[in-house]
């Protein structure tokens, strides 16, 4: 059996735009839900949730069916946690809070065998089918995608040489931890922050890096879009959930006859 093929991979780094939806809500059948809706890929997030490695694999299985390609972002820069999630099927994974070149270099390190990188080996793993795969250590690298997150002031002064860190395959623009490294907390919209992130962006695709964004403000996002993202989330399954609950409550306590 030959490696799957990781599509997002290759799409992005022929500049096609993946559109992408956030899934947060620990229960697989949201994701799966997600999965079969359209989108071109979604992210897990075992960063700002109660999920471990665990709850992740229930959440790959049930996005496994469909098209749509799921990317994991591990809960921080731990080449122990990305290693088990590695092992458990993921092909694209977001590293958070990526500051320098140093950090970029740990996460390339992180998803690579030896000799060039320190993730540990095991034959019988749902990465490699259960070691149906053929001599998939060393196919596995080429079908990684490894995505480092540019959020604080620090990553934007090193994001060249965050760029060039051999291994690093994509950078994504995250807006709110940005927003709060250069002083506006809570506030994406500041022309600071969107002015950061659109700099970025192309400093990125100029670097011939595919670039990513997630924001909830559609009308920026034609922006982002422009400017080169080429992996774009444009919204969270409980941001979802919350607008519903909201206006489905909104409409029956004004006025319950409509």
């Amino acid at each position: 059996m030959d490696i799957p093929k990781n599509e997002f991979k290759a799409a992005i780094q022929a500049g096609r735009q993946q559109i992408g939806f956030w899934c947060t809500i620990d229960d697989s059948l949201m994701t799966e839900m997600a999965a079969g809706s359209g989108f071109d890929w979604l992210l897990i997030d075992a960063e700002h949730t109660a999920m471990d490695p665990k709850a992740v694999l229930a959440h790959l299985q049930a996005a496994a069916p469909y098209p749509a390609h799921a990317m994991v972002r591990p809960s921080s820069l731990d080449p122990a946690e990305i290693k088990k999630l590695l092992d458990l099927g993921a092909q694209s994974l977001l590293i958070p809070y990526v500051r320098n070149a140093e950090e970029a270099a740990l996460a390339a390190a992180a998803v690579d065998y030896a000799p060039g990188g320190i993730r540990g080996l095991a034959g019988i793993t749902r990465a490699a089918r259960f070691g149906a795969v053929d001599d998939y250590p060393r196919k596995a690298r080429d079908e990684i995608c490894l995505v480092v997150q540019i959020e604080t002031r620090s990553a934007l002064e090193d994001l060249d040489a965050i760029l060039a860190t051999p291994g690093v395959d994509a950078a994504f623009v995250g807006p709110a931890d940005l927003a709060a490294s250069l002083g506006h907390h809570g506030n994406t919209s500041h022309p600071d922050v969107q002015a950061a992130c659109l700099d970025a962006i192309r400093r990125i695709r100029a670097a011939g890096k595919p670039a990513g964004f997630l924001t909830l403000d559609a009308d920026f996002l034609p922006e982002a879009m422009e400017a080169g993202s080429c992996f774009t989330a444009v919204d969270v399954d409980t941001a979802v959930l919350r607008r519903g609950t909201l206006a489905t409550a909104a409409r029956w306590k004004t006025d319950p006859a409509k």
